[in-house]
C-alpha cells in the first residue's frame, strides 16, 4: 500500500518537534497511546503512568500495525526494523508533538471547560463545526495532562476547526493545558460545586476555570454562562486577561446568545434561540434544560468563530445523549419493559439536580426510580451536599431510591421509609434489590461519580436483555 500524501507526522518532523532520534525514516498516519484502539500506521506513544508503563506494550503495538513508536528506551523484544523515535521522556515528547501540531495549524481552535457538560458540549461542537468544514475533536473525555496534548498531536494538518476539551481538579492545570491549546474561542459551560475537596469554594472553581481566558489568542473570544451565579466573576477574569469579545449565553435578557423557548418532544426537544440578533431554531435528540443551554452555548461559539450559525444549528439535529451522560435504553421486565437513563459517568450537585429535574418533568408510565452513587471530591461539606439531594428527589416525585457509598448515607438517612429501596456500601451490593424491585413501566435514573462505579449497575440492567 502506498504511503499517504499528507501523513500526520514524518520522522523528520517528529524528530524536530521532540529533539528525539528516529531509528529509521517513517510516516505516521495517526497517534495512539492504547494498543486496544490503535490503528495501522499510528505512532504509538509509550506513556509511563503510575499503574503501567507503555513500553511493555510496544511489541503489541507493532503487532497491531503501528507505523512507529515513541519511546524513552528501546524494549528488547522488537523486530530489528522497528521504527522507533527515542526521546528523553515520553510525556514530554507527546507534549512537544502537541505544541508543534498547534503551531502548524491554520484552523480555528475551540476550548471547552466547565464543571459539567464539557463532553456533551464538545460533541455538539463537533457536529456544529463538522457541517462547516473538516473538524477534529477530543476523543471521549480526553481532557487531562495527556489527553489535551494527545488531541492536539492527532490534529490533521488540514483541519479547519479543532475542539479541545479541557478539565482540571487543581489550580494551575487549565493554565498549563490552555498554553498547549491557545484557543481562538473558549467556552465555560457552567460553574458548580465539583472537586470542592481541592478548591474549597465555587468562587475558587470559577477562578480555576477562568485560567483558560489567559491563553485565548489575540482577537479571540470567550463564551460565558450568563445564568450562572458566578458569571460576573468569569466576566471580570476575562477582562483581566485582556479579552474584549465576551458572549454571554443563557436565558437572561441582554445575552448575546439567548435561549428564548424550548419544547420537549418524543425525540428530544425543539429550541428557539437568538444568536447575535438572529432567530435560530434547533432540534436536538436529548431532553433537558441543561442540554438546551449547552446547545445555545455551542451556537455562541460558532458565532464567535465567524461560522455559519444556521448550518451549525441544523447539524445539531444529529445530536443524541451520550453513553453515561443521559443515554437511554430499555430492558425486559417480565412481559413488559423498563426505561433506564444512563448518567453513570459523573456527578456533582448541579448535574444531580439537573438529572433529577429532567426525570421529574418526564412522562413516566410507571414509577420514577433513582439509583445514586457518591459524588466524590466534595470536601468537608460532602454530607450536606448529599443530604440536600432529598429536596430534589421530593421535587422530582421520585418513588424509590437506591443508594450506595459512604457519602450517600447522608441522603439515605434523610429519606422517608416510603422512598427507600435499598442501601449498600458499593454499587454491586444494591443490584439484587434493584433487580427484584423493577416493574413494567418504571423509569430508572442511574447516576454517580465515576469512582462510585455506577457502570456496574448499568451493566447489570443491560444483562436483562433489551425490552
Amino acid at each position: 500500500m502506498s504511503a499517504p500524501k499528507n501523513p500526520l507526522w514524518t520522522s523528520a518532523e517528529a524528530e524536530a518537534a521532540t529533539l528525539g532520534t528516529a531509528s529509521r525514516a517513517f510516516e505516521a498516519t495517526g497517534i495512539s497511546i492504547d494498543t486496544r484502539t490503535l490503528k495501522p500506521g499510528d505512532l504509538f506513544v509509550a506513556l509511563q503512568g503510575e499503574a503501567r508503563d507503555g513500553h511493555a506494550f510496544v511489541r503489541a503495538a507493532f503487532e497491531a500495525g503501528a507505523g512507529a513508536a515513541l519511546v524513552s528506551n528501546a524494549p528488547d523484544d522488537l523486530p530489528p526494523d522497528a521504527a522507533l523515535l527515542t526521546v528523553a521522556h515520553t510525556q514530554r515528547g507527546l507534549e512537544d508533538l502537541g505544541r508543534a501540531a498547534r503551531a502548524r495549524s491554520h484552523g480555528k481552535v475551540i476550548a471547552v471547560t466547565g464543571s459539567a457538560g464539557k463532553t456533551t458540549t464538545k460533541e455538539m461542537l463537533r457536529l456544529a463545526f463538522g457541517a462547516l468544514g473538516r473538524t477534529h475533536a477530543s476523543a471521549a473525555s480526553y481532557n487531562n495532562h495527556w489527553g489535551v496534548p494527545l488531541t492536539l498531536a492527532a490534529m490533521p494538518r488540514d483541519c479547519e476547526y479543532a475542539v479541545i476539551e479541557i478539565g482540571m481538579n487543581h489550580f494551575g492545570e487549565i493554565r498549563a493545558l490552555g498554553d498547549f491549546a491557545r484557543p481562538h474561542v473558549a467556552l465555560v459551560t457552567t460553574i458548580a460545586p465539583a472537586h470542592l475537596e481541592f478548591f474549597g469554594s465555587a468562587e475558587a472553581i470559577a477562578d480555576a476555570k477562568s485560567e483558560i481566558f489567559e491563553h485565548i489568542v489575540p482577537g479571540g473570544a470567550a463564551a460565558i454562562p450568563a445564568d450562572n451565579p458566578h458569571a460576573g466573576r468569569l466576566v471580570q477574569r476575562a477582562k483581566q486577561a485582556g479579552l474584549s469579545t465576551l458572549l454571554r449565553f443563557g436565558t437572561a435578557p441582554g445575552c448575546e446568545a439567548r435561549l428564548i423557548a424550548r419544547e420537549e418532544t418524543a425525540e428530544g426537544q425543539r429550541i428557539e434561540a437568538d444568536i447575535l440578533g438572529r432567530a435560530v431554531h434547533v432540534h436536538v435528540g436529548a431532553p433537558g434544560a441543561h442540554i438546551a443551554q449547552n446547545a445555545v452555548g455551542a451556537l455562541a461559539v460558532v458565532a464567535a468563530a465567524d461560522g455559519d450559525v444556521l448550518n451549525a444549528a441544523a447539524a445539531l439535529s444529529q445530536f443524541s445523549a451520550l453513553k453515561g451522560r443521559g443515554a437511554q435504553f430499555r430492558v425486559r421486565v417480565g412481559a413488559g419493559e423498563a426505561t433506564v437513563i444512563d448518567e453513570s459517568y459523573n456527578a456533582n450537585p448541579a448535574s444531580m439536580a439537573a438529572a433529577l429535574a429532567l426525570l421529574g418533568s418526564a412522562r413516566v408510565p410507571g414509577r420514577r426510580i433513582v439509583v445514586l452513587g457518591d459524588m466524590l471530591e466534595m470536601g468537608p461539606e460532602s454530607a450536606a451536599h448529599h443530604a440536600a439531594l432529598a429536596g430534589d428527589i421530593e421535587a422530582a416525585k421520585v418513588d424509590l431510591v437506591f443508594a450506595n457509598g459512604a457519602q450517600m448515607k447522608a441522603l439515605w438517612d434523610r429519606l422517608p421509609a416510603s422512598r427507600r429501596g435499598a442501601y449498600g456500601a458499593t454499587s454491586a451490593e444494591i443490584v439484587p434489590a434493584l433487580d427484584a424491585a423493577l416493574a413494567d413501566g418504571d423509569v430508572v435514573l442511574v447516576k454517580g461519580s465515576f469512582g462510585s462505579k455506577m457502570a456496574v449497575v448499568i451493566e447489570a440492567l443491560k444483562a436483562r436483555g433489551a425490552g
